[in-house]
């Protein structure tokens, strides 16, 4: 009697380990079928997931080193980070005619303290990228470009401000800019800025610091999703290679 195999079948016996042999992993039997049947298959559910999670750690990875650098904030027009209300008037105004000068530096203090923080910034982002459920992932890979990271920053946006908050903090008094807000409101904007000037700064510079972060996160998941070259791992090639 003859015994005849289909392709699928010869491609398991292929990898079957012989005597002493190493067992083949579920990914290579996968693979192997594929080529058999001469398609790609499909990445479960849970490749799908840590699929996503890597391609959003290596994102934050590579924002949070372009960003924490000198001028990563204050030297990009796209993200840097404006004085908030009657300060960033004055500024306006008085740019123009060369008198911003303490506007201007205390701007600048101000994108250095979101520059200090960026690296806990990207803790905290990591950190919650491992939160995320298979469901969560199947759900975002079938979305838009820049699904995962509108997901993560919906998901995480009010515990990341919490979170963030003391080291911009701590940003903000060491470059001296908590110092030099309560001057400037004094010349600038008195009885126009809130009673709590050092708070209002601090805020609008968490604000600012993930509005960069997630803005280049986003690029770097769009990228990830249609550039081969930004998939640097097997898995990511399996879950985002089409």
């Amino acid at each position: 009697m003859r015994i005849r195999f289909s392709a699928a079948a010869l491609a398991v016996l292929a990898l079957a380990p012989c005597s002493g042999a190493q067992t083949p992993s579920s990914s290579e039997i996968g693979k192997a079928l594929g080529n058999a049947l001469g398609k790609k298959l499909s990445p479960s559910a849970a490749e799908t997931g840590a699929g996503l999670k890597e391609a959003l750690t290596k994102a934050a990875g590579t924002v949070a080193t372009q960003l924490g650098a000198k001028d990563g904030y204050f030297g990009d027009s796209k993200i840097r980070i404006p004085l908030p209300g009657v300060l960033g008037d004055a500024q306006k105004r008085l740019k123009p005619f060369g008198m911003a000068g303490s506007l201007d530096d205390l701007q600048l203090r101000m994108n250095r303290a979101a520059e200090a923080a960026t690296p806990e910034a990207k803790k905290l982002v990591v950190s919650a990228v491992q939160s995320m459920t298979f469901e969560d992932a199947v759900g975002i890979l079938k979305g838009g470009d820049t699904a995962a990271t509108d997901f993560l920053r919906g998901k995480t946006q009010a515990s990341l401000t919490t979170a963030l908050r003391p080291y911009v903090t701590k940003a903000l008094a060491d470059s001296g800019a908590l110092n030099a807000v309560d001057k400037a409101v004094a010349k600038y904007g008195a009885g126009l800025a809130p009673t709590d000037t050092r708070g209002w700064l601090t805020d609008k510079a968490v604000t600012g610091a993930l509005d960069g972060l997630f803005y280049y996160v986003a690029q770097e998941e769009r990228s990830i999703r249609h550039d081969p070259v930004k998939q640097t791992s097997d898995l990511l090639r399996r879950v985002f290679g089409g």
